[in-house]
């Protein structure tokens, strides 16, 4: 595979091994393909941070600031302090050029035990809660006008969530290349509708429609914000902005990824933060302040008193948002389980891939049946506060470990080396709002911290423990035979890496396992 200098570890037991290619035949090996352009590259970043939030309820943050135009101050510095993280990771991409993300650099920086907690949270809870909020909610909004008086009902919303998550695992575990389309037009398709919402404003803005943006009605205060409430709308500005690094968990499937990571990086986050300011804008043209906070959803109510006859195309757009939003945290979230398997930090079968396909065909139905769980038998609503807090404290830890890198590894080659003072900015702010939510909802941040050190045992019975009974040996490489046979799938095949994707480290065997074997 890409990326990588040493043979992939064999599989346990009975597996079905990868045909050798002749030496002509190294671009038909079986190996995840790189064929995510630059197009593809922003359209998983934009995709990903535009949910259905920014349509439904925008309103968290004005209702903590107490003004519109500190609310939308708030937005703007959500956006940079989100441009001063993905900075941080885009150094950290290109310096570790590994798929996986924040997991595989915590696992380099920080060893076995700190990346497999990371990785623990996020396959057991962060990403399939997600993905059940995002599922939930497309059906919802497709269900509405079949329901147009009432909430639509339990089990009609849940089946058609789940033949949502199936179309789109399967699609994903047919074609990457159809998978990326797919992200594609339908980041086009809201980035469409936000500026189908952003002209409207602007129109209302020249006939003189902009009564709650001029400067005494904009910095009146409702209340008068305490440090406290600024740190909740900074929370929720900040969590309008999660996704932005969902990229770097697509590494080595980039065409080209030391130019193009970057570059999707700076073409996305910018480009978020103009359309969520500037759509909320457009809402303030059409709304007062006490209007938004009382609406459930902020676009329908827009597209009603604007938009007249075409008021549908609100609500298709939350719809086409959300189904968007579902295809691109599978194809992430799978990649994430590819590469802890790797690494040996989950089961082998799942670092396999379809011999004709070229997916991850297990990954992606484990991230499909861990989300299909959590919707039927989980209060989801309740459990994405944990994932907020569990997401969060991630992101600071991973970039706490570029300081760490940069003081361990001070010559490593680095195509980007950002300013020490990008991430102590964003550390600043995160060990702010960090410190908040600890003091403010303590029990929230127990029980997130909680679920994740339930990882714990499970690294040191799986991982850790090298010589298991026979009768496990025999039950994991039973299961992962057939698990082969029924997806078809083997281990990646080696191959000559590009000079330009190597890492930076000389070997494969993760920081984890060299300890452990010492």
């Amino acid at each position: 595979m890409a990326g990588e200098d040493q043979p992939q570890p064999q599989p346990l037991g009975k597996s079905i091994a990868a045909p050798t290619p002749p030496p002509d035949a190294g671009a038909d090996r079986v190996a995840l393909k790189k064929e995510i352009g630059l197009v593809s590259a922003c359209a998983i970043i934009i995709g990903n941070i535009i949910g259905s939030g920014i349509f439904i309820s925008p309103k968290g943050v004005l209702e903590h600031t107490g003004s519109v135009g500190l609310a939308l101050i708030i937005w703007v510095l959500g956006g940079g302090i989100s441009g001063l993280g993905s900075l941080c990771y885009a150094e950290l991409g290109v310096t570790i050029p590994k798929s996986g993300g924040d997991y595989s650099y915590v696992t380099e920086i920080f060893g076995g035990l700190a990346g497999f907690l990371l990785l623990w949270s996020a396959v057991l809870i962060m990403y399939p809660t997600s993905l059940a909020v995002i599922a939930l909610t497309f059906s919802n909004y497709v269900l509405q006008p079949v329901f147009p008086n009432c909430i639509p009902p339990y089990n009609a919303s849940r089946v058609l969530s789940m033949v949502c998550l199936l179309l789109l695992t399967w699609v994903n575990s047919s074609s990457v290349r159809w998978a990326t389309r797919i992200q594609d037009i339908f980041t086009a398709g809201k980035l469409l509708a936000l500026a189908l919402i952003i002209v409207v404003g602007f129109i209302q803005i020249f006939k003189g429609n902009y009564e709650e943006l001029t400067p005494t009605n904009a910095f009146t205060f409702r209340m008068t914000p305490s440090v406290g409430h600024l740190a909740l709308a900074f929370l929720q500005g900040s969590f309008a902005f999660s996704g932005w690094n969902f990229l770097n968990y697509v590494t080595e499937e980039l065409v080209d990824p030391r130019r193009n990571l970057p570059r999707a990086i700076f073409i996305s986050i910018p480009l978020v933060t103009f359309v969520y300011t500037f759509t909320n804008i457009a809402y303030f043209t059409a709304m007062s302040p006490q209007e938004l906070l009382s609406s459930n959803a902020v676009a329908v109510t827009f597209g009603e008193k604007l938009l007249g006859y075409f008021s549908w195309v609100m609500p298709v757009s939350v719809a086409l948002s959300t189904f968007g939003g579902i295809n691109g945290y599978l194809f992430t979230s799978s990649r994430l389980c590819f590469s802890g398997a790797r690494e040996g930090h989950l089961p082998s079968l799942l670092a396999m891939i379809h011999v004709k396909h070229c997916t991850p065909i297990p990954a992606l139905l484990v991230c499909c049946s861990a989300t299909a769980v959590i919707m039927l038998v989980g209060d989801t609503y309740t459990l994405i506060n944990y994932v907020s807090f569990i997401n969060y404290l991630c992101y600071g830890v991973t970039i706490i470990g570029l300081i760490v890198l940069r003081w361990k590894k001070p010559k490593i080659f680095r195509p980007i080396k950002v300013n020490l003072l990008v991430p102590i900015t964003y550390l600043i702010f995160w060990a702010f709002l960090l410190i908040f939510s600890l003091y403010s909802e303590p029990v929230v941040c127990g029980i997130g911290l909680i679920i994740i050190m339930t990882g714990v045992p499970v690294f040191f019975l799986g991982v850790y423990w090298r010589n298991k009974p026979k009768c496990v040996n025999n039950v994991i490489e039973s299961m992962t035979y057939w698990g082969q046979k029924l997806c078809f799938v083997v281990y990646p095949q080696g191959g000559e890496p590009e000079e330009e994707d190597l890492p930076y480290t000389h070997s494969q065997l993760p920081e984890s396992e060299k300890t452990l074997k010492k």
